[in-house]
């Protein structure tokens, strides 16, 4: 059992931990937390975020730059245009995961279990 907690990565004493309060770190920038957010269904170039973020181009390209570092995105060149698409699903996931939370703290009845209970009636 006790290997089965260190190859998930769940307890306590995890190797994982540290590691995975560098991903919070890196999520905790509201640009890069939007960037992740238009990846979510689709893969777009530097411009086409930075159109979509209301930045300037070198600006998300230094966010980008830092989320690929970190292995969150990944690109696919095209000529010279390079297109930036999320290297999994657990990024969104997380994003995710923390903007229900964000509504959980605002107090009442949040928005996505209201969402939950149209597909469960579906």
């Amino acid at each position: 059992m006790d290997a089965d907690k260190q190859i998930c990565g769940r307890s306590p004493d995890s190797q994982y931990v540290e590691l995975t309060v560098e991903i919070f770190g890196m999520l905790a920038d509201a640009t890069r937390v939007r960037i992740i957010l238009a990846l979510r269904d689709q893969e777009l170039s530097v411009n086409h975020l930075a159109d979509i973020l209301d930045k300037s181009p070198a600006s998300v390209s230094q966010h980008l730059a830092k989320l690929r570092l970190a292995r969150i995105v990944s690109t696919r060149q095209d000529g010279t245009r390079v297109f930036y698409s999320l290297a999994d699903e657990h990024a969104i996931q997380l994003v995710s995961d923390a903007i229900f939370q964000a509504e959980h703290s605002l107090g009442g009845s949040p928005r996505h279990h209201h969402a939950l209970d149209r597909k469960d009636t579906e």
